[in-house]
């Protein structure tokens, strides 16, 4: 990976292990961690389900909410002989906690932003009894440390394109904010009372589908009927939170790739802050082709979060009518990793932005900033980024 990945400046051109950053052995704090803790001492207790093993009990745990529900059926993970159209995988989330799910699965499948370390893997066994704990995973990383994460543990959401037969190759790509919906959620379920077109919901082998492509489907309010959904808290899979998802797990990636590279004293820092920054802005989202609207009420649970500023303002707000937010700035510059970073990295970060929203940097991928959004950002980050973030 250290070979390859140094031809490439974009990506992190070191191994995991390099001594700065020691990801396998180094201890880590983050809210697995601090949940194994719980449980040993018998503060939490996970209770179990007959159909869903502990899913609800963790997610409770977690503080993640069951309306991020969002369900994938393309054969992914390393449960994909389980997953079908007629028992998709559920992937729910948080900040910085991310839960897998297959109905009959052996494990729960946790993904965790340390502050220090980036995205960690751990695996619940889905089996009564005794003292339940989360155990580190790396094997997930045979996936999840790829160019499609920038060389770093991380975590990526993929489109697939269907397939005439079993013999063509399968085949798509990674997607986020900056992909048109058009191109998205081939293998996924997507519910929502107002959905642009895309690939979610179509089948993934269609033996007639003609040259220029699968026609696509519109997307139900609800799966009801769709599949058996014992187990699943919701049959839903918002098109809201999917949307969600995909900005953020790419954020996740940059966060720690800037960090990483900043500790290995490498040259591509400022690089890898100026595209964590420029992504963090929203730059190359394009506009919507019309007004999206969820099926849940992930929109306005997530919204209800904060913080906000002396105004009432949040980045968890949405627009949704031409844009994803709307304050296009990442609520992710609040997480635990961007928190955790070196201070040069945030300094630098901090310094960028300045030079962006005060209009010092005028380059014309920033004219989506409106000086009206660029005062309003600069007024949210003053009321909400703690201070020991700016420094």
């Amino acid at each position: 990976m250290a070979a390859v990945s140094a031809q490439r400046s974009d990506a992190f051109g070191a191994s995991r292990d390099h001594e700065a950053i020691n990801y396998s052995t180094t201890p880590v704090s983050n809210a697995v961690t601090a949940l194994n803790e719980k449980l040993a001492r018998g503060e939490v207790a996970l209770t179990f389900d007959p159909v869903s093993g502990y899913l609800r009990s963790l997610l409770d745990a977690f503080a993640i909410p069951v309306e991020s529900q969002v369900l994938v059926f393309s054969q992914t993970s390393f449960q994909a002989r389980r997953i079908s159209r007629a028992n998709p995988r559920a992937v729910y989330f948080s900040d910085s906690v991310a839960v897998g799910w297959v109905r009959g699965g052996d494990i729960l499948e946790v993904a965790v932003q340390d502050a220090g370390q980036g995205i960690i893997f751990f695996t619940l066994p889905q089996t009564a009894g005794g003292t339940p704990a989360l155990t580190r995973d790396d094997k997930c990383l045979s996936c999840h440390l790829s160019w499609e994460t920038r060389a770093v543990p991380g975590l990526f959401v993929q489109t697939v394109f269907p397939r005439r037969s079993e013999n063509e190759y399968a085949n798509g790509f990674t997607v986020d904010h900056r992909v048109p919906l058009a191109e998205r959620w081939g293998g996924w379920y997507v519910t929502g009372e107002r959905v642009p077109p895309s690939m979610g919901n179509i089948d993934l082998m269609q033996p007639k589908m003609a040259d220029s492509g699968p026609n696509l489907v519109a997307a139900p309010t609800s799966l009801d009927g769709r599949f058996d959904g014992r187990g699943y808290p919701t049959m839903l899979s918002d098109v809201v939170a999917l949307m969600l998802l995909e900005h953020q797990v790419h954020a996740t990636n940059l966060i720690t790739r800037a960090g990483w590279e900043a500790r290995i004293g490498s040259p591509h820092v400022r690089e890898a802050v100026n595209e964590l920054v420029d992504y963090l802005l929203f730059v190359d989202e394009p506009p919507l082709p019309h007004a999206v609207k969820g099926s849940s009420k992930f929109t306005n649970v997530f919204a209800a979060q904060g913080p906000r500023d002396r105004q009432g303002r949040s980045l968890r707000e949405f627009d949704l009518t031409s844009r994803l937010m709307r304050h296009p700035l990442s609520y992710m510059i609040y997480s635990p990793g961007f928190a955790g970073l070196p201070a040069e990295v945030k300094t630098m970060a901090c310094a960028r932005l300045d030079e962006i929203l005060s209009g010092k940097d005028a380059h014309e991928k920033y004219t989506h900033l409106t000086p009206p959004l660029r005062l309003a950002l600069t007024q949210i980050l003053a009321d909400t980024l703690p201070e020991e973030r700016t420094q």
